[in-house]
């Protein structure tokens, strides 16, 4: 029987090719002879309990010279458990009409849809605050919106970096030094007046050496890492923030963090994850739409998508022992 793979994700026109993940997964999926089907989040939808979605057949080629790397057919609604696998790889921030999509998937799920990553743990799994769950593989951390403790907080440290709790590659990221001048604007502009959430930690100078993301299948580490090593005067190694990616071996240090936090990858259903490591400790779990494959793959002659879409078939294996056949 031909799988049946549907991604959500964004839209597909404006990606890069060459460097996106989402397209290595279809690329993988495709040669393993899937059908795919291509959908953006709010194409989602239901109807009287059902799980539906506005779907579009798909193809896609490896011609990073070529502008026209996919084919899309036309549209048909379609019920979401006529598909094996939906891959959401959705870019965060997490927004109520991600929640609700979610939920959506929830039911696809509960009809024996493979959905990758599971809906309950996207929502349970804020990728900063999911590694407070292993506070034992972290450097000193505070969440709070309240100011007072913020400002204890650097003082302590004398040295920190301050994070909102929802964004993205970098995105809202400050270097806060005991004595600064802008500590009080920099807490209000983050918490916006005492009304938000964010995280503080403190700094970690190995973030010079990179930020290290590992990517994990099913809990099992690549045995690379792509260090991302910040430009002068950066104190953020994002590639969206213009670090420079550097291929590794994991270290003994990483294989045991990710020892560490595999067990509840599993249970969660969390197949795909990318883990960001800086010297010693875990910094955040990113199980939205974690990146860095295509640049492991080309530095070390990989195919990580195919080891995902590997896991995934043995997945469907063995939920057909489980359940009676669906089709």
């Amino acid at each position: 029987m031909t799988i049946k793979l549907g991604i959500i994700m964004d839209p597909i026109e404006q990606i890069k090719p060459y460097k996106d993940s989402s397209f290595a997964m279809l690329l993988a999926a495709q040669a393993r002879g899937y059908e795919l089907f291509y959908m953006n989040p709010n194409d989602v939808f239901l109807v009287q309990g059902q799980p539906m979605a506005r779907m579009q057949r798909l193809r896609v080629w490896e011609q990073a010279d070529d502008p026209n790397y996919f084919e899309l057919h036309d549209r048909q609604d379609r019920p979401l458990n006529e598909l094996d696998i939906v891959l959401i790889r959705q870019d965060p921030p997490f927004d109520q009409d991600y929640l609700y999509c979610t939920h959506i998937l929830e039911l696809a799920e509960q009809q024996g849809v493979l959905v990758v990553n599971k809906p309950q743990s996207l929502r349970d799994a804020n990728e900063k605050l999911f590694a407070t769950w292993f506070s034992d593989c972290m450097t000193d951390t505070l969440v709070t919106a309240q100011a007072d403790r913020l400002k204890t907080f650097v003082a302590q440290h004398q040295d920190t970096i301050f994070k909102p709790l929802d964004a993205m590659g970098g995105a809202s990221i400050f270097r806060v030094k005991h004595g600064d001048p802008n500590l009080n604007v920099i807490i209000e502009t983050l918490t916006d007046h005492g009304q938000h959430l964010i995280m503080a930690q403190r700094f970690l100078p190995d973030i010079a050496q990179g930020d290290k993301r590992i990517l994990l299948i099913d809990g099992e580490p690549v045995p690379f890492a792509l260090a991302r090593i910040p430009l002068a005067g950066e104190n953020r190694g994002n590639l969206a923030a213009g670090g420079r990616g550097v291929g590794q071996p994991l270290t003994e240090r990483d294989q045991a963090l990710c020892a560490r936090i595999a067990p509840t990858l599993r249970a969660k259903g969390l197949w795909f994850v990318g883990l960001d490591v800086i010297g010693d400790y875990i910094t955040e779990i990113n199980v939205t739409s974690p990146t860095c494959i295509r640049e492991l793959d080309a530095q070390f002659g990989l195919n990580i998508a195919d080891q995902l879409m590997q896991r995934l078939e043995q997945a469907l294996q063995e939920q057909a022992i489980q359940q009676p056949a669906r089709h």
